[in-house]
């Protein structure tokens, strides 16, 4: 696992996931548009969570099979946000000024999810 990071905290992807989990929380708090739609803001936040918690697991499982595939989980899971900001822009949660760079990033950050586990399966 040294050929990436010593910790996964060093890895620019886990970074990136936990920018995107925090802005989530921020924007989908308890004073939000979105407040007494429990289901919609605990699911979004979750799924946020479970980007960055999903690297990190796999990270410290210690073998490239299962971070690639912890990574695929943590793809998965970008997806999710990335569709459940398109449904805030229905809801009138967000406006498409503040949804589109998110969908923006989520994208970025799914593809190099994708890259990373890519490299390890070619490692192994």
């Amino acid at each position: 696992m040294s050929d990436f990071a010593k910790q996964f905290e060093d890895l620019r992807i886990w970074q990136q996931a936990r920018h995107q989990a925090s802005e989530l929380y921020r924007l989908f708090g308890a004073d939000s548009v979105s407040e007494r739609d429990f289901g919609f803001r605990d699911q979004i936040q979750r799924a946020g969570v479970s980007v960055m918690n999903n690297i990190a697991e796999g990270f410290e499982r210690r073998s490239k099979p299962d971070f690639a595939r912890f990574l695929d989980l943590a793809k998965g899971s970008c997806g999710e946000v990335r569709s459940m900001l398109h449904l805030t822009e229905d809801l009138c949660y967000l406006s498409s000024e503040i949804a589109l760079p998110l969908r923006n990033e989520a994208i970025h950050l799914s593809k190099s999810i994708e890259t990373l586990a890519k490299k390890l399966r070619q490692s192994t």
